[in-house]
C-alpha cells in the first residue's frame, strides 16, 4: 500500500489535519506494530486504542485515524476524523480493493478454513502474484486488514472469512464482492449462537451474498445442507467430497505418518499432501477445484500441495524431549474437528508396545448442547485405537464421564482448568520415547503451552 493522506482523506470522506502529501505505506490497529509511514487505526476493544497514541507515535507513525469527539486529540501529528475509526478502515480497505482491482477468492467453512486458504494460496502461486490471510486474521478487522496489507501486483487476494454469528459474512461479502467462493464443510462451530447444524449453514452461505454474477461457488457436496441452499443461487457450482455425484472426488486415499495421498475422479495425476486425514484431503479437493477454476493443470496443482506450508498448530508435527512424536491441532476445537483429527491419528501405525496418547481440551462455544456434545465424543475414542486420554477443561469433565465404562483408571485422567501445571507433569512423567501424542482444544484451552513444556 502506498497512498498519499489527501486520497486517504478523500476516500473515507474526511479531512487531513496535517501534511496532506503524507505517504502512507502501511496500516495498523496495534501501537506495538506500526512502523514508520504507518497510519494508526485506534479500536475499541477491551481498551480504548486512542488511549495508546502516544505509544504509536513513538513507534514512527505518520498519521492517526481519530474518532470525532473524542478527547486528546493529538496535535504533533497529522489527523483524519472519523465517525467510527473501525468503519472507516473497512472503507479504506474497500477502495484500496477497488484500485488494486485483484481477483478475489473468499473460503468460509466450520473447519479448514487456514488449511485450506493455505493450500489454495500454494496452488494459485504457481502461476499468479497471490495474497492472502496471515495466520486466521479472518474477521471484520482482520480481513480489512490483510487487503491494506497486500502489493499493488497482486493478482489473485485468497482471504480468509470466519463468523461466529449470523450477519458477519454477509458483511464481508459485501466488503470484497468475491470472485470465487468456497465452502469447506459445516459443523458445530459457534453453535451456541447460531442454535443449530442448519443456522450455520445459513450463515456460512451469506459469503455468497455478493458473489460475483459471474463467479463460482466451490463447496462440500457431501453435505446436504449445503447442497439445499447452494441450489438457490445463480451463480456456477463445483462440488467436492468423496461421493461420486461430486464434481471432484477423492478416490485412493491412503494416510501416512505425516502425509496423506489420494487420486481424484477424473485426473491420472496422484496427489500428495504434508498432513494426514480425510478433512485434509477435501480441503485439498477444493484447492483443486479453485486451481482448475483458473486454468491451472494438475500438475502444477500437484506440486503446490505436496510442498505447501500449513499454519502453525494445525496437525503439525512436533518431536518431544524424551522423542516421542507429538501432534499440535491446538488453535480451534470442535466436535467434528475432534472426531476427524481422532480418526486420524487412531490410523498412524505405532511400533509394539507403543501407545497412541490423546489430550484433549474444552471445545468452547457449543451453548447449551455443550455438555452432551462433550460426552458424545465417546463414540469416537476407542482404548484399543487411543490407548490412553488426557482430558482438561471444565467441560471435559462430561467427556470423561462418559469414557469410565471403556477406560480403565490407569489410562483416563481429568484436570480442570487450574490443574495444566498438574497435567504436564504427569504426562511428562508417562510419555515414553515410542508413543505418538496428539493434542486438540479450542485456542482458549492453551493447549500449545502443554506442547511447549513437552518439546
Amino acid at each position: 500500500m502506498k497512498m498519499q493522506l489527501a486520497e486517504i482523506a478523500k476516500a473515507i470522506n474526511s479531512k487531513c489535519e496535517g501534511n496532506e502529501q503524507t505517504v502512507i505505506t502501511s496500516v495498523a490497529f496495534d501501537s506495538r506494530e506500526i512502523a514508520a509511514g504507518g497510519l494508526f487505526v485506534p479500536l475499541k476493544g477491551e481498551r480504548d486504542g486512542h488511549d495508546f497514541i502516544n505509544s504509536a507515535i513513538s513507534n514512527g507513525a505518520s498519521a492517526t485515524l481519530w474518532q470525532k469527539g473524542h478527547p486528546n486529540k493529538p496535535d504533533n501529528i497529522a489527523v483524519l476524523e472519523v465517525e467510527n475509526p473501525l468503519k472507516s478502515m473497512q472503507q479504506l480497505a474497500q477502495y484500496y480493493l477497488n484500485k488494486v482491482n485483484p481477483t478475489v477468492v473468499g473460503i468460509t467453512g466450520s473447519n479448514g478454513k487456514t488449511t485450506t486458504k493455505d493450500m489454495t494460496a500454494a496452488v494459485l502461486a504457481k502461476r499468479f502474484n497471490v495474497h492472502k490471510t496471515d495466520a486466521n486474521f479472518n474477521n471484520e478487522i482482520g480481513v480489512p486488514m490483510t487487503i491494506l496489507d497486500m502489493k499493488p501486483n497482486t493478482e489473485i487476494l485468497v482471504l480468509e472469512m470466519g463468523m461466529d454469528h449470523a450477519g458477519q459474512l454477509h458483511q464481508l461479502s459485501e466488503l470484497t464482492h468475491p470472485d470465487v467462493t468456497v465452502i469447506t464443510m459445516i459443523g458445530e462451530a459457534h453453535i451456541e449462537f447460531l442454535g443449530s447444524r442448519a443456522g450455520i449453514a445459513d450463515a456460512k452461505m451469506e459469503i455468497t451474498d455478493f458473489l460475483r454474477e459471474d463467479g463460482e461457488l466451490i463447496y462440500n457436496g457431501d453435505e446436504p445442507l449445503l447442497r439445499e441452499r447452494a441450489a438457490k443461487i445463480k451463480q456456477a457450482k463445483v462440488t467436492f467430497g468423496f461421493a461420486k455425484n461430486d464434481t471432484v472426488y477423492a478416490t485412493g486415499y491412503r494416510s501416512y505418518k505425516h502425509h496423506a495421498t489420494f487420486t481424484v475422479n477424473n485426473s491420472e495425476r496422484k496427489f500428495s499432501i504434508p498432513m494426514i486425514g480425510k478433512h485434509n484431503v477435501s480441503n485439498a479437493l477444493s484447492a483443486i477445484c479453485v486451481g482448475r477454476h483458473f486454468g491451472e493443470s494438475d500438475e502444477e496443482i500437484a506440486c503446490a500441495l505436496e510442498k505447501f506450508t500449513p499454519t502453525a498448530n494445525r496437525m503439525e508435527w512436533e518431536k518431544g524431549d524424551v522423542g516421542e512424536d507429538i501432534m499440535s491441532d491446538v488453535y480451534n476445537s470442535n466436535p467434528t474437528a475432534v472426531r476427524a483429527v481422532i480418526t486420524s491419528f487412531g490410523q498412524i501405525q505405532v511400533p509394539a508396545g507403543s501407545r497412541r496418547i490423546a489430550v484433549l481440551g474444552d471445545m468452547l462455544e457449543l451453548g447449551p448442547r455443550s455438555a452432551a456434545l462433550h460426552a458424545g465424543l465417546a463414540d469416537c475414542l476407542d482404548p484399543q485405537v487411543i490407548n490412553e486420554v488426557y482430558l482438561f477443561g471444565t467441560e471435559m469433565k462430561h467427556l470423561a464421564e462418559a469414557l469410565k465404562g471403556s477406560y480403565d483408571p490407569e489410562n483416563l485422567h481429568y484436570y480442570t482448568q487450574d490443574e495444566m501445571q498438574h497435567m504436564i507433569a504427569d504426562l511428562k512423567n508417562d510419555i515414553k520415547p515410542n508413543d505418538i501424542v496428539v493434542l486438540k482444544g479450542s485456542h482458549g484451552m492453551h493447549l500449545e503451552k502443554v506442547v511447549e513444556r513437552l518439546r
